[in-house]
């Protein structure tokens, strides 16, 4: 597998560049590499590939600024909903948001009760949170369900 020139020259420009945010370090660097190469065809990454790649991660790193649980809502759900249970709902969002996995939200989010509970399955709570909103994980965070405790 390899980049054509140019291709590597516009990933490596905008990987270095001060914008690039990298939180996941090395991990999403090289994830993102993976990815052009598994998506390459001819075993060669091309400025199509980068550009794309380069769009999608662009869109990861844009902030949620927007933790109203009310655009992900089924009408008829959100109409039933009490202030108390849409600012709860709203809290959850913005936690698993900013979590990389639904075991971390759940930690975070139940980090007081789990001790107080024989079966400790912070995913499990968080699932069946979400479920009585007709929500899922991925709903919620825009990534795939992720469930170890």
């Amino acid at each position: 597998m390899r980049f054509n020139a140019e291709a590597r020259a516009e990933y490596l420009r905008f990987a270095t560049a001060p914008p690039a945010e990298w939180s996941g370090n090395f991990r999403e660097l090289s994830a993102s590499i993976t990815r052009m190469a598994t998506l390459a065809d001819g075993g060669r990454i091309t400025q199509d590939g980068v550009r794309e790649e380069i769009q999608r991660l662009q869109a990861a790193w844009q902030p949620q600024d927007n933790d109203d649980p009310e655009e992900l809502l089924a009408a008829d759900v959100s109409s039933r909903l009490d202030l108390f249970d849409r600012l709860q709902l709203q809290a959850v969002v913005q936690v698993c948001r900013r979590s990389r996995s639904m075991a971390e939200a759940g930690r975070a989010l139940f980090a007081s009760s789990r001790n107080q509970r024989r079966t400790i399955n912070d995913s499990d709570r968080l699932r069946k949170y979400l479920a009585r909103f007709q929500l899922s994980w991925a709903d919620v965070s825009g990534t795939t369900t992720t469930t170890t405790s």
